[in-house]
């Protein structure tokens, strides 16, 4: 029960204070990889994976995998539950408060101010998910996973060709997919 009651918490202060949406999760994602046994990072790039591929936000998917990796479908409804909460507490006080919400000046001024508080959070969880993603962790030392690097160095050339910019991310998704099993990623 007490770890129930902690992942409610932990999950909804996620939801609170992630501001940006689903990559905004991922500091705090990746905290708790690190605080509890809930997830590991390994989990967590997988579920990023899964995430990018499948309807849904990071935030959530990952809530209701580490709820029902740790304490069963109850756990996964109540991790989820955490996470949404705040969410819907917040968007019932501003409807029922905040008349013409977007063009209340002290509204405009917070969204201004935390524009670039959002946009840092999620650079660095880009950063520790190339870290996890293109780096083997091996006792408290990185090394280069080469194939990995070499797809990413790839694809990303291939998406500045203009000529397959048009092409449907789920394409290139698959690509990497084929290649990843291709090549025994």
């Amino acid at each position: 029960m007490s770890t129930m009651i902690t992942m409610f918490f932990e999950f909804m202060k996620i939801g609170l204070f992630a501001v940006g949406g689903g990559p905004a999760t991922l500091p705090y994602l990746m905290e708790l990889a690190e605080k509890y046994d809930w997830y590991t990072m390994q989990d967590l790039t997988n579920m990023i994976a899964v995430s990018e591929s499948t309807p849904g936000p990071l935030g959530l998917n990952m809530a209701t995998y580490a709820g029902f990796k740790t304490l069963g479908t109850f756990g996964g409804i109540v991790s989820t539950l955490g996470l949404v909460i705040p969410s819907i507490v917040v968007i019932c006080l501003i409807a029922k408060f905040l008349d013409n919400f977007n063009e209340n000046k002290f509204v405009q001024g917070a969204f201004t101010g935390i524009r670039p508080a959002v946009c840092a959070i999620i650079a660095a969880s880009v950063l520790g998910v190339c870290k996890v993603s293109l780096f083997a962790e091996n006792n408290g030392s990185y090394s280069p996973i080469v194939k990995t690097i070499i797809l990413c160095v790839i694809v990303f050339a291939l998406l500045q060709v203009k000529k397959l910019q048009k092409y449907h991310p789920a394409l290139w998704l698959l690509f990497a997919a084929i290649a990843g099993i291709a090549f025994r990623f």
